[in-house]
């Protein structure tokens, strides 16, 4: 096993207890100017003088190295406090982010929208064109861009949710009418920001995310998927960006606050831990891939409430928490169940970071 924690001097112990209730509201810290890196030197900080518990260091590695783990770093006010490798991986390790990348997905649609290409509200007929399903021309025509990017479309997700053919697309519920998470309308969105800007997909998301906060990384197809590559700090340096709220150091590469926020906050309210591709945690109540059903609690307990995350299937896993100024990203193989996006895996790990930053 391979792991290292890199060590800085930092000033501050900022974590405040889970109660025996299991209250996971954090006090926010004060203001502190967060670390941007410039480039692969990315300046660190220690878990020992954040404060943290030392000594549960080598339990929270054990719990990552046992579940097929192979990247996970965090993230502390921008500096890494804690970088690990193992189960045959290193830093320069290309992995997928699966469903974790809607997030950037999601992120290129703001730009796409604050540019003027296109707009939420409008039809996404418009940009994928007539026949794009197997709905009428009535029934397309009802279909916005906004029904994408929050699971509402109101196709049908009892066959192959993930083809996004004329004939795997058929009518089942009016949008907006109820929540699914049907991956074949989220996909269809990078063709409808491709068609909106005139420009490929990927060269646009280069050009407009990726080459802005030096990340790496491409976008493979994989059947009817697009999955994104890249290594664990390329996932970091995106959770860096969303925790400063979509700017980059000084530079704004969101500058739309209004998508930027609505992206980050509930987006309807059939399923109020879902905004824009994004999960949330802290609300009264939650929808899972794969179920029709809907349960009562917020997704992850253990975790901060005010946590943002990108979840992907095999437990491709992005955290930001605002309050605590953390950025978590784990990647890896399946800790062993299969759902898309959420699992038991996110409470179970997030007991183990309690233990540790607390």
């Amino acid at each position: 096993m391979k792991y290292r924690i890199l060590i800085f001097i930092w000033i501050l112990s900022l974590f405040t207890c889970c109660s025996s209730e299991g209250d996971t509201t954090a006090t926010p810290e004060p203001e502190q100017e967060l670390y941007f890196p410039d480039s692969e030197n990315w300046e660190s900080t220690s878990p020992e003088d954040l404060g943290w518990n030392t000594e549960n260091i080598n339990d929270l590695i054990n719990f990552l190295d046992n579940s097929g783990t192979k990247a996970f770093i965090i993230l502390k006010n921008g500096k890494i406090a804690l970088e690990w490798y193992g189960n045959g991986e290193d830093s320069s390790s290309n992995l997928p982010w699966n469903s974790a990348g809607k997030t950037l997905s999601a992120f290129l649609m703001g730009i796409a929208q604050e540019e003027g290409y296109l707009s939420l509200e409008e039809s996404s007929k418009k940009y994928l064109g007539a026949g794009w399903s197997s709905l009428t021309a009535e029934q397309e025509a009802h279909i916005s861009i906004w029904n994408h990017i929050t699971m509402t479309t109101g196709l049908d997700y009892q066959g192959d949710t993930f083809c996004y053919d004329p004939e795997c697309l058929t009518y089942l519920n009016e949008p907006g009418t109820f929540w699914y998470y049907h991956n074949a309308p989220y996909t269809l969105t990078q063709d409808i920001i491709e068609n909106a800007v005139n420009k490929d997909f990927r060269s646009y998301f280069n050009e407009k995310l990726r080459d802005q906060i030096g990340m790496n990384g491409a976008w493979i197809t994989l059947g009817y998927n697009y999955v994104y590559f890249s290594n664990a700090r390329s996932m970091a340096r995106f959770g860096l960006l969303c925790l400063n709220e979509g700017n980059w150091k000084n530079a704004e590469i969101m500058t739309d606050k209004s998508y930027f926020s609505e992206m980050l906050h509930t987006s309807q309210p059939l399923n109020p831990s879902y905004g824009y591709l994004w999960w949330l945690n802290g609300k009264s109540s939650f929808r899972l891939p794969q179920s029709s059903s809907s349960f009562q609690g917020s997704i992850i307990p253990n975790a901060p409430d005010d946590l943002v995350a990108g979840l992907g299937a095999n437990d491709q896993k992005l955290y930001i928490s605002k309050s605590l100024k953390l950025v978590v990203v784990r990647m890896g193989a399946s800790a062993g169940e299969t759902q898309l996006g959420l699992s038991s895996y996110d409470d179970q790990l997030w007991e183990k970071l309690q233990k540790m930053i607390n």
